[in-house]
């Protein structure tokens, strides 16, 4: 049984479809620390700059002092003291982390649409080609590249043949 149940995970783990989505989900997590670097270290610093010197990741909400009475220079040292606090600069940094990320999803999903409708267009263009042509002797319908009809056996001219040009 245990043998079964192996040799089944390992057929469910080595189709397209999971190893393409195992690639998505490792590269989405590396793209996600990316983000997160660029929010905290690159965007965050000169917002809190133009903001009067603001550091957004110490920003927070004392809800029940520690064990050390408040004022806490920063986060870690009211998180240190025990005190319970409402981390509104970390959710800023999280808001603008999934700002840019849905931002680049959305670039992406919108680029596979349209090399989709590029793709679509070809295949309605070339199944609204036509397959046949009509013999002008007989007038029956004959295959497009034909060129001697099947119905009356007559050769058919240089310009009907449906040569490709």
């Amino acid at each position: 049984m245990f043998k079964g149940l192996v040799t089944e995970f390992k057929k469910f783990a080595m189709r397209g479809n999971v190893i393409d989505m195992a690639v998505g989900i490792i590269i989405g997590a590396a793209f996600g620390k990316i983000v997160d670097s660029l929010v905290k270290d690159v965007i965050m610093p000169p917002i809190g700059l133009l903001l009067g010197k603001v550091d957004f990741s110490n920003m927070f909400l004392v809800l029940k002092d520690g064990v050390t009475p408040p004022p806490y220079a920063s986060l870690s040292a009211a998180q240190t003291a025990g005190a319970v606090t409402m981390n509104l600069g970390l959710f800023v940094n999280a808001v603008i982390s999934f700002v840019i990320v849905a931002f680049a999803v959305f670039i992406l999903i919108k680029g596979i649409n349209e090399l989709q409708a590029k793709i679509d267009k070809k295949e309605a263009a070339a199944k609204n080609e036509p397959k046949t042509k009509t013999c002008p002797y007989c007038c029956s319908e004959i295959p497009l590249p034909a060129v001697r009809c099947p119905h009356c056996t007559s050769e058919l001219p240089a310009g009907k043949r449906g040569a490709k040009k």
